[in-house]
């Protein structure tokens, strides 16, 4: 089915869409096997360029985003999906600033892992390579156009970039930014492209090409991520639900829990890193009133269970849907647990494997509550808003993936390199 209002590739049938779709993969597979050869100071230009151009272009870029946004208000979003898409010219001086800290980073690109001498003489190295082409699908935030193409590049990847409907033009326009960049640098055009179409069909398209797509990068809802589960040819960087938690421990500081989850739920509620279930010990009880007070303030809804309810009648009555429901928006579930064992058995039952964060002044309960819960990021008196891979100190990220293979939280440019080894002998041949 297209969009309504959809931007079409040449051709009016999938067939059509197949073929041009195909003809973008030809074309990041040769780039990526430009790139893959690309000196660091090159990538470093590009990038650097591309940051100017969004400086340069701003203005056009937030009046393609206002394009979105009116006709995002028609189809009714929520005012957290809204937030996630609107541009502002401090965000898009984010985002340059984001491409400027990319291009400062190490280049992954030939670091040796490891490597060591065996007894026959031969010298082994474990080292870093480009994974090819990779295919990003994300949803409303065209930020990610600019964080997923220039962490790509970094690595020395090509990139085919699929963004949501909402914000086709937007990211259309920060596409042709990177671009300028990779011209600017004499660097391959084809090396970042943005699917020129918001038909379903290339979402299927892209999802079939194993021979010119390494790896599939989804980032959005669970129907997205189910879809691209089921149907990519390729290994798939997972990113799903941000169901964070933020448990407050029965020897938590009080000053610091009420300001650690009035930030992790509130500071913004539509990033995949905001809490959505406060678990609070029934020895920290007596703390829950002055965190209401902060939410609420705040324009915050409460759902708890009946001990919840029980202390503090602002709260509303949670059902069991509510421990497994990612809001995106002003609303947290409150649940009151007996220990850190409770606690983490009630992340490991309704999680998503993505941020959870302890609030206490006890070690030992913070060393078994990062080692003991099986998280992609797992943090100690800190807001859960840091799950972000800027905070880390990784430029930008592409997502959180919740997998456990090959990349797991952040996904930086290090996670989007593989490696091989390269074996140096002197005429050993094996008996």
């Amino acid at each position: 089915m297209t969009d309504a209002g959809a931007a079409r590739l040449p051709g009016e049938n999938e067939s059509g869409i197949e073929r041009e779709m195909r003809a973008l993969g030809a074309a990041a597979r040769a780039a990526a096997r430009e790139l893959a050869r690309t000196p660091a100071d090159a990538k470093i230009e590009a990038l650097n360029a591309a940051a100017t151009e969004l400086r340069r272009t701003s203005g056009d870029i937030v009046a393609a985003n206002t394009r979105d946004m009116m006709a995002a208000e028609d189809k009714d979003l929520s005012e957290a999906m809204l937030d996630r898409l609107l541009l502002t010219p401090e965000r898009i001086e984010a985002m340059a600033v984001g491409l400027d800290e990319i291009a400062r980073l190490p280049d992954p690109v030939g670091e040796v892992i490891a490597e060591w001498d065996r007894p026959n003489g031969m010298k082994i190295s474990r080292v870093r390579t480009p994974i090819g082409v990779i295919g990003i699908i994300y949803e409303s935030r065209p930020n990610v156009t600019a964080d997923a193409g220039g962490l790509c590049l970094k690595a020395g990847n090509a990139a085919i970039l699929r963004c949501g409907s909402e914000s086709f033009h937007s990211s259309r326009a920060i596409a042709d930014a990177l671009r300028a960049g990779l011209k600017s640098a004499g660097l391959p055009e084809a090396a970042i492209q943005l699917v020129p179409t918001t038909n379903r069909a290339a979402v299927g398209a892209l999802l079939a090409m194993h021979e010119f797509v390494d790896v599939i990068v989804p980032r959005g809802g669970r129907g997205l991520i189910e879809r691209v589960q089921r149907e990519a040819r390729m290994p798939v960087f997972a990113h799903l639900e941000g169901l964070c938690h933020v448990y407050v421990h029965g020897a938590a500081d009080p000053a610091m829990a009420r300001s650690i989850v009035l930030n992790a739920k509130m500071r913004r509620t539509g990033i995949c890193g905001a809490a959505e279930t406060l678990l609070i010990d029934r020895a920290a009880l007596g703390q829950l009133k002055g965190i209401v007070d902060d939410l609420v303030e705040a324009g915050c809804e409460l759902r708890g269970d009946a001990a919840a309810r029980e202390a503090d009648a602002r709260i509303e009555s949670a059902t069991e849907d509510d421990w497994t429901t990612e809001y995106l928006d002003a609303i947290l579930s409150v649940r009151v647990v007996d220990g850190i064992d409770a606690a983490m058995e009630h992340i490991a039952q309704y999680g998503s494997d993505h941020t959870e964060a302890i609030v206490t002044e006890d070690a030992e309960a913070a060393e078994r509550f990062l080692n003991e819960v099986d998280s992609g990021i797992l943090l100690w008196n800190a807001s859960t808003q840091f799950a972000d891979g800027g905070e880390f100190g990784m430029g930008a990220e592409i997502g959180i993936s919740t997998g456990k293979m090959h990349a797991r939280g952040p996904v930086g440019a290090e996670q989007l390199t593989s490696f091989k080894y390269q074996i140096r002998g002197t005429g050993q041949t094996r008996p």
